[in-house]
């Protein structure tokens, strides 16, 4: 008989046999369900990071696995060379969903910001009429938009970049938040987009000024440059509107998902763009083997309607509210700022006695609350989106007694 998997043995057998990649927190989880998820010992955790917001609409939900389980029974996959019963299907729901004439379908993030990149440059040269090779495109300071050469040419975080080089040129960068700054970039007549997250997630958190977005696109508009939003964090409800752009009123010219359009079930991205962007890319000119395939249709789909039935967006912001409200109630000199929207929420933490970020996150784990640090001084929360009052709070309890215990 097979010895069992105890939590030691399986984080042995990922350092010896994986490559070391990523630190994560000492936990080794087994099941999950709603708000919550069990490890291999069998202790119950709040996840107070949903996969980096994949899983916003909870652990398993049943109408997305089921709609997953069903059509994998019939059809998993066709590739592109022919076509199937399921595409067109989720093409037309999906881009009536959010408004878009076209949607080119692929399956991780990283995968949607390189369309939307190369959407962004043929555009340049087919529409906008750029010289060939010359097309730059705006990012800004401590953007996270994936891990590709092409993607981390355009970052500012030393880890990212060191050894990796040499660096895809045409990239711009300019502090993020930054209305001037833009203005002044945009006057370059090569400029063919500017590439941004609505709230920077991995960067902390960093939720720009009101009014940022808004400034920015018309800016974008009046020189005739592409506006395209990475929404693969902040989208699909997480910060209390469908997307974060929809706090401002503002409809990308190019929108970037990933994530949770598939509830952490299956990795499935989109860009979406209208016919004037998206009609610049011919058969043959870019793809993948396993986007849109039959299962991420159906998959995608009932992701969807789960954020809409279960009015996602709206228990998004009262329980945010809630949330930031109580953290700032808080009394420790380790807490310096609480910030977020919606259920996308970070606080800042300020080391005492050596005590980091991480040891609050350990703290917490103890006590049944899994969130994880990003950089040294920052926690982010971000519970599953169906998180009831109740549970919120009976949360909120825990990561209090956790800070308040150093």
């Amino acid at each position: 008989m097979a010895e069992k998997l105890t939590s030691k043995k399986a984080m042995e057998l990922e350092d010896k046999y994986g490559a070391h990649n990523y630190h994560p927190l000492p936990v080794v989880l087994s099941k999950g369900d709603g708000a919550f998820v069990w490890d291999v010992e069998g202790k119950r955790y709040f996840d107070f990071l949903s996969a980096y917001s994949a899983v916003n609409q909870g652990h398993s939900h049943p109408k997305i696995v089921n709609a997953m389980i069903e059509q994998a029974k019939k059809l998993t996959l066709t590739s592109r060379a022919f076509y199937n019963d399921c595409l067109g299907v989720y093409e037309k729901y999906i881009t009536e969903y959010f408004g878009y004439d076209k949607v080119l379908p692929m399956n991780t993030g990283a995968e949607a910001d390189e369309t939307a990149l190369k959407l962004c440059r043929k555009w340049a040269y087919e529409v906008k009429g750029i010289p060939d090779n010359e097309a730059k495109i705006i990012v800004c300071e401590n953007n996270f938009h994936g891990r590709t050469i092409t993607i981390v040419s355009m970052s500012t975080d030393p880890d990212a970049r060191k050894n990796f080089g040499p660096f895809t040129p045409g990239f711009i960068t300019i502090p993020y938040n930054d209305i001037p700054a833009l203005e002044k970039t945009l006057e370059d007549e090569n400029v063919a987009g500017f590439l941004v997250e609505p709230i920077q997630g991995e960067a902390g958190v960093y939720v720009p000024d009101e009014g940022y977005i808004k400034k920015a696109y018309d800016l974008c508009k009046a020189k005739n440059v592409l506006f395209i939003a990475d929404e693969v964090q902040t989208g699909i409800a997480r910060t209390g509107k469908l997307l974060a752009c929809d706090h401002e009123n503002v409809h990308p010219d190019i929108l970037i998902l990933g994530k949770a359009i598939s509830g952490g079930v299956f990795p499935i991205s989109a860009a979406l763009a209208n016919n004037e962007i998206m009609m610049t890319i011919k058969p043959g000119e870019h793809g993948s083997t396993f986007g849109g395939n039959p299962i991420a249709a159906k998959v995608a789909m009932a992701a969807l309607e789960v954020v809409k039935d279960e009015k996602l967006a709206e228990k998004a912001e009262e329980l945010g509210q809630i949330f930031r409200e109580e953290m700032m109630k808080i009394d420790s000199e380790m807490i310096e700022l609480v910030r977020g929207k919606g259920l996308l929420n970070a606080i800042i933490i300020k080391p005492k006695n050596g005590k980091t970020a991480w040891d609050v996150c350990m703290k917490m784990k103890e006590n049944g609350v899994l969130a994880k640090p990003t950089h040294d001084h920052i926690i982010r929360f971000a519970p599953p989106l169906i998180i009831t009052k109740e549970q919120l709070m009976e949360a909120i309890e825990i990561i209090k007694k956790s800070i308040l215990s150093f």
